[in-house]
């Protein structure tokens, strides 16, 4: 278990130099753009224009402020995406395009490489405790504002953006299978699952 601050959080130019994204954490530690196993990080998006392309990776994307976004993937009609729609996903390796709903947002991005591993992205609006489940693999709860703590053997206390970030190694392993988060306020929350794929896990 471990406790990522966002004050200590990576930035670094987007991969196609047209802005800066905040890295929240990467596997394998330190990994590049090109050679990660998985990826959670934050942007800001000042303008309208295309997205960085990532072979081999599935991406997801939720809204973290501002009005949103509407998205224009090859192939595709296009999407709306904001604070109150599903979270996004598509794959980050076919040519997409961005246009601003508003003004500049903050996103969220979910990358994980096809073939090694898998995730899914759950965002929870919460008032009152609530269980989160973990699973084999690595579950990272993001507190998007305010306050939560999370009950372990010390308590876990995360403020705006921090994050913690818990790895189960299997199935078998003797883990706690839930955390209960007890937030100070209303709060969203985004849970982060990410899992092996069979015979690479």
């Amino acid at each position: 278990m471990r406790i990522l601050r966002a004050a200590d959080y990576r930035v670094m130019p987007w991969k196609n130099g047209g802005g800066t994204t905040t890295e929240i954490a990467v596997s394998p530690d330190g990994a590049g753009l090109d050679d990660f196993d998985w990826r959670v990080s934050m942007a800001r998006v000042e303008g309208s224009g295309p997205f960085s392309q990532f072979a081999g990776i599935d991406r997801t994307l939720a809204i973290l402020e501002g009005d949103g976004i509407v998205l224009d993937i090859a192939g595709r009609p296009p999407t709306s995406v904001n604070r109150t729609t599903a979270l996004f996903s598509f794959p980050a390796d076919v040519p997409t395009a961005a246009k601003l709903v508003g003004g500049p947002i903050t996103d969220l991005n979910v990358m994980t490489h096809r073939g090694r591993t898998t995730h899914s992205v759950e965002r929870l609006a919460v008032s009152a405790p609530v269980e989160i489940r973990t699973e084999p693999g690595t579950t990272l709860i993001l507190c998007l504002e305010g306050e939560v703590v999370i009950a372990a053997a010390e308590p876990v206390r995360l403020g705006p953006l921090d994050t913690l970030l818990v790895e189960r190694d299997n199935a078998s392993q003797p883990a706690q299978p839930s955390l209960l988060a007890q937030p100070a306020h209303d709060t969203t929350l985004f849970v982060i699952r990410i899992g092996g794929i069979r015979g690479n896990d």
